[in-house]
């Protein structure tokens, strides 16, 4: 959602509009650079905005010049998981704290610096007939990343157990679908279920918000994560950029790879990844397969740099030949030479990339376009093109690498139904689901194979 944001023009606020308010929000992040989440604005001297600062989470109404503010703490860089925000306004509040408050999962945060309003003072939440903002600022600040359930009210402060409670099974803080809220006049509620119309406002007071850019639906959601490519996991100059809630990635350097936020310990999982730029002339210089934590960002993906039979020595991967006929395979003998698969077709643009493994029994199988290589069949277990011996004991992780500087881009399908901004088509739109029924993907997951979700992974 970088250059996509939410808008609409405030009518005349409550009473107590401008002096108690809440809002409250689902969030999964994206890049870790300061965003602004909510705003409503009038000028330089007057607004609200909620916003990640330097990973800490900022709350500040500015009034005729002067800043009221709060910020938390506690730092938030966890770009695979959802948190959810809680920021309640009540300047009626006795004790001066209580007069902006900040929960997370939960939880209420301890709070930094911080400067508050005097009691009953009115603060700069609405003005009549100017934007609320969900997604940016004025021209920049835009939010990168995943959200669901946006809920504000006004005139009206709650606590964040209104809006979450803890799972009694598994503990986890979960979304209440329901919370029982008076929204106020310029309340609203946003759950994006309607794909044509996100901006959908289902409190019942109708304050649809315009949808300014190109949001894009995903099935990543805090009841089933979704794995992404990890923003954090990457060093060094020309590292690339992450795109479409870390699901596209574009890069020009061969010492950085792309690896997935979740791991997969054990099981059978299934993903697709779409060649955006094969990198034209160099297409060789793929690699694709996967790592463990121990295989080094800094690392020249070569094969002399990892192993396919012993991947306790870092990563395992297929890579495509420099004359993008056959695919290797690196190899853990002492010289590191490779074992080629010829005949293969080189990757062009638009084409996808099926990737199986059974991480029990140590077998991997790349396919291309629906069709598995070199006869494979992951349903069986038949013909896989690297198998392995996770003698590290370290999770596995999806990889993307290369061996060159030229530019290249692919984005990746873990299931949550797009390409990038591309959404699946196949089967009337609603792809196939893997094993564990909340994905959707291209081509049909083999049997057994899981989505790398949290469903799949507690299968």
């Amino acid at each position: 959602m970088a250059s996509t944001y939410l808008e609409r023009t405030v009518t005349t606020p409550d009473t107590n509009g401008n002096k108690i308010a809440t809002f409250s929000a689902w969030l999964k992040r994206g890049s870790l650079t300061e965003q602004v989440f909510y705003t409503s604005r009038s000028s330089d001297s007057n607004y609200f905005r909620f916003r990640f600062t330097s990973d800490q989470i900022n709350v500040i109404s500015k009034t005729s010049g002067t800043n009221y503010f709060a910020t938390t703490s506690a730092v938030f860089r966890d770009t695979s998981s959802w948190y959810q925000v809680v920021v309640t306004f009540d300047t009626t509040q006795a004790t001066e704290a209580n007069r902006i408050r900040i929960y997370v999962n939960g939880v209420e945060q301890t709070k930094g610096a911080s400067s508050y309003p005097s009691q009953d003072s009115t603060l700069y939440m609405l003005a009549s007939g100017q934007p609320q903002r969900i997604g940016k600022e004025s021209s920049d600040g835009f939010y990168d990343g995943l959200m669901t359930q946006v809920i504000y009210t006004e005139g009206y402060a709650y606590a964040a157990s209104t809006f979450g409670s803890t799972n009694t099974v598994s503990g986890e803080w979960i979304p209440n679908a329901n919370p029982t809220v008076t929204y106020g006049t310029n309340g609203f509620k946003l759950t994006f279920e309607d794909t044509a119309a996100l901006g959908d406002d289902t409190s019942g007071n109708t304050n649809d918000l315009t949808v300014l850019g190109s949001g894009t639906p995903t099935l990543d959601c805090p009841s089933n994560v979704f794995a992404v490519l990890n923003s954090v996991a990457q060093y060094g100059s020309n590292q690339g950029t992450l795109s479409n809630g870390n699901t596209s990635w574009v890069w020009s350097n061969y010492q950085v790879n792309a690896r997935s936020t979740l791991g997969m310990p054990k099981g059978k999982f299934y993903w697709e990844q779409r060649c955006n730029v094969p990198s034209a002339g160099d297409e060789g210089s793929n690699r694709i397969g996967m790592c463990t934590s121990a295989f080094s960002n800094f690392i020249d993906t070569d094969s002399t740099d990892a192993h396919y039979n012993a991947i306790g020595n870092g990563g395992i991967y297929l890579m495509m030949s420099a004359a993008s006929t056959s695919w290797q395979r690196t190899n853990n003998d002492t010289s590191k030479n490779v074992d080629t698969y010829t005949n293969a077709t080189a990757l062009a643009t638009g084409d996808i990339i099926m990737n199986a493994v059974d991480v029990d029994t140590g077998k991997y199988w790349i396919g291309i376009n629906g069709t598995w290589m070199y006869s494979g069949n992951p349903a069986t277990g038949a013909n896989a093109q690297i198998t392995f011996t996770n003698s590290g004991g370290d999770d596995l992780q999806v990889f993307l690498g290369s061996g060159t500087n030229n530019s290249r881009s692919f984005s990746f399908n873990f299931g949550n139904g797009y390409y990038g901004t591309t959404a699946i088509t196949t089967n009337s739109g609603n792809g196939y689901a893997g094993a564990e029924g909340a994905s959707k993907f291209k081509y049909q997951p083999p049997t057994g194979y899981s989505a790398i979700n949290t469903k799949g992974l507690n299968l």
